[in-house]
């Protein structure tokens, strides 16, 4: 069964929406309540990790299940570089793009990844040597991205998919009840 598409973006519309989809999906199909915390978490973990990586979002969420076999996908264009594919990748089960399981699709990958653009930083801080010297060493840090998201739906999740193409990303999340 494939329910609704819902429509989120960064603003917070959506959001509350693909949480009461869970909802209603977990008791449509009678889950214990530790099985639907358990797939609202990986709903919500999901919907972070695409943001924290991606910035600014739209994206399509929807729950296909069949028996206790539930897979959570999200669907968002972004603009893409070599940081955000890396980090993408890197929080899928594999390590692998989905997309790339074919010739082609192999093809196509190792095509994009030679185009794709470095992120440039130079530019973050525009601000006078007087004026850095002024701040605390917190404000100057590196504001990497932690990877919580990540860490929370590899070990909760059964396998977590990610296919690129060009700027379209599709995350599939999958547990099995």
């Amino acid at each position: 069964m494939k329910t609704n598409v819902i429509e989120i973006n960064n603003a917070g519309n959506g959001y509350q929406e693909a949480v009461e989809l869970v909802e209603k999906t977990a008791a449509n199909n009678n889950l214990t309540r530790h099985d639907k915390l358990q797939l609202q978490l990986l709903t919500e973990e999901m919907m972070s990790l695409a943001m924290s990586i991606t910035g600014e979002m739209t994206a399509n969420f929807w729950i296909e299940n069949d028996n206790n076999h539930y897979e959570l996908h999200m669907t968002t264009h972004t603009k893409m570089d070599a940081e955000k594919r890396s980090l993408l990748i890197s929080s899928s089960s594999t390590k692998k793009n989905e997309a790339a399981n074919t010739f082609l699709g192999k093809l196509r990958n190792i095509i994009e990844e030679s185009f794709q653009a470095k992120p440039d930083f130079s530019h973050e801080y525009s601000f006078s040597q007087d004026m850095m010297s002024d701040l605390p060493p917190e404000v100057l840090a590196d504001k990497e991205w932690d990877g919580y998201e990540r860490s929370v739906l590899l070990k909760t999740a059964d396998e977590v998919k990610v296919s690129i193409k060009g700027g379209n990303v599709e995350i599939c999340v999958v547990k099995n009840f």
